[in-house]
């Protein structure tokens, strides 16, 4: 394992230079989980830069965030993300049967 801090912090890199998702401002701070889910989906099939299918991009993106944050995230947040993540199956047709 690296100790070079440019390696270390990869995942803040990831998220300050992706250009795989058009993010809106504050997306994952959002307290409501239909629009976080509406806004990625919206990002996802607007991207000409994602290399899977809208859906996989989009679910990817918030489980990117949820796993950065980790055990910083508020509880409350993280339940609202987990949320947004049922809206995104919904709204891709993807609801777990």
């Amino acid at each position: 394992m690296t100790t070079d801090p440019e390696n270390r912090k990869w995942s803040g890199k990831v998220t300050r230079e992706s250009h795989a998702l058009d993010l809106e401002e504050g997306v994952f701070t959002w307290q409501d989980p239909k629009k976080i889910a509406a806004s990625l989906k919206r990002s996802a099939e607007e991207s000409t830069q994602r290399k899977g299918t809208p859906f996989q991009s989009a679910m990817s993106m918030l489980n990117f965030y949820i796993n950065r944050a980790g055990s910083k995230l508020d509880p409350k947040q993280k339940q609202i993300l987990e949320l947004a993540k049922e809206e995104l199956r919904r709204l891709f047709g993807k609801e777990k049967r």
